[in-house]
């Protein structure tokens, strides 16, 4: 047996200088150690025939050189691994003495660059902004605002409805005046809101329509509030916006949630008034409607119409969005086109 493992250690150690990848490196360690042809496994199992005492040394010596040939080929597959690594490393190697490459710098929506300079504007003349779900229940969405069943805008053609029955029915809110009923139920006069959010209605999309759009409510409540308070509020606000020139007008209409009600307008920002393609030759163009609370609105949320009055305006952003802009379609706002985005810098 001693002499059969000297010509097997020479015979391996022959074998192991030959080796010169990795793949010989798994060949010669099949080869020698694998687990049903290798050679070391096959001197194993004629161990058998020896005696006990021949069999204890045998085993002993063939122990040690299978522990010789496992280290001898787990070092050259270390080496193997270490230089595929070193040769990997060299590839990616990176140059820290080269410029690096800036991340493109982000900008705000549109929409969100007209929302906040209204809300900064409303926010200085005293007002705070709420925020409400944009699911709710026929309760705040219709009834608490004073629209009665038979209202078009109840219709399913014009809401989204989701389910539940009565004032309990989910539907996708119509107008942010839901975020005014709840402010006025967890806050007591005097207050000054305006709601700021998304709304949805089954319009189909258009030029100047889209089911999905945003407004801005605001709502001031107070004792012996007057019309008044409510067209010098909404002067301030759109020379504010467009400049000290601007001329507001009002245009009598009607709201359920209002009385009396009235359509705001404004003087062109493009034309001054004069008369251009972006007022289409009238001079003037429409923000939305505005009105005294109704009193109805009032006693649903617990307010004495007779000891308070409120008014309460109403105005779309996307089209005014469009507007400023010179958007001729406002569904260019909601395509994700960043070589449209990018003009917002």
């Amino acid at each position: 047996m001693s002499d059969r493992l000297i010509q097997l250690r020479e015979d391996f150690d022959r074998e192991l200088s030959a080796v010169a990848t990795d793949a010989d490196a798994t060949a010669l360690r099949d080869r020698w150690v694998g687990r049903k042809s290798g050679v070391v496994t096959a001197e194993m199992k004629t161990l058998g025939s020896f005696s006990p005492e021949e069999r204890k040394v045998a085993g002993a010596r063939l122990n040690e050189f299978k522990s010789y040939v496992e280290a001898a080929i787990e070092k050259l597959q270390a080496d193997f691994a270490a230089r595929r690594e070193a040769e990997q490393l060299a590839k990616e190697r990176i140059d820290v003495t080269l410029p690096g490459r800036r991340p493109p710098a982000g900008h705000l929506h549109p929409i969100t660059l007209l929302r906040q300079k209204v809300e900064d504007i409303f926010v200085s003349m005293g007002y705070t902004i709420e925020d409400g779900p944009e699911i709710e229940t026929n309760f705040y969405n219709f009834a608490a605002l004073n629209i009665p069943d038979n209202h078009p805008a109840r219709s399913p053609q014009d809401t989204f409805y989701l389910r539940g029955e009565g004032d309990n029915t989910l539907a996708l809110r119509s107008q942010t005046s839901t975020v005014q009923i709840h402010a006025m139920q967890r806050r007591t006069p005097p207050l000054r809101v305006i709601a700021p959010g998304r709304v949805f209605r089954r319009d189909t999309p258009d030029a100047t329509h889209n089911p999905m759009f945003y407004q801005v409510e605001g709502l001031l409540v107070d004792r012996h509030v007057t019309l008044g308070d409510l067209k010098g509020t909404v002067e301030e606000f759109v020379r504010r916006l467009f400049g000290p020139e601007t001329q507001t007008r009002f245009r009598p209409s009607y709201f359920p949630f209002v009385e009396p009600g009235a359509e705001i307008d404004y003087t062109c920002f493009k034309c001054g008034g004069t008369g251009c393609r972006v007022c289409k030759g009238s001079g003037w163009i429409e923000m939305g409607g505005s009105g005294m609370v109704h009193p109805n609105v009032l006693r649903v949320v617990g307010i004495d119409p007779d000891e308070y009055s409120g008014f309460a305006f109403g105005l779309g952003l996307d089209r005014l969005c469009a507007l400023m802009y010179g958007l001729d379609d406002i569904r260019l706002l909601y395509e994700n086109d960043v070589r449209f985005l990018e003009q917002f810098k």
